[in-house]
């Protein structure tokens, strides 16, 4: 399944949502890459539940995941909670949880 799949899936017209944050916050292409391959992951971890649906417990939830069970690097760590900020904030316009910015591996 492709990103835009994966994504449409969850609720339909996110990933133009997703990149018209991207081209207002005037983001590089890598980072646009970066932040459409951790959301995608997120949204897949998920089953494919509607991001308005998830509440920040379940970023946490998926941040625990890629840190204990996946054991992803610190750097990795990093650009996916970046990656879910950018997501609540500049996609959903929902607030950010302070929990997201102490969370480390």
């Amino acid at each position: 399944m492709s990103i835009t799949e994966a994504l449409e899936q969850s609720q339909a017209g996110l990933v133009d949502r997703v990149t018209l944050a991207i081209q207002k916050q005037q983001l590089n292409q890598r980072t646009e890459q970066t932040y459409l391959h951790w959301i995608t992951r997120f949204v897949l971890f998920h089953g494919l539940k509607s991001p308005d649906a998830l509440e920040n417990s379940d970023q946490l939830m998926f941040l625990a995941y890629l840190s204990d069970r996946i054991r992803v690097s610190r750097a990795r760590l990093n650009q996916a909670r970046q990656a879910l900020q950018f997501f609540y904030q500049d996609v959903l316009g929902k607030d950010r949880d302070p929990a997201l910015l102490t969370h480390t591996a």
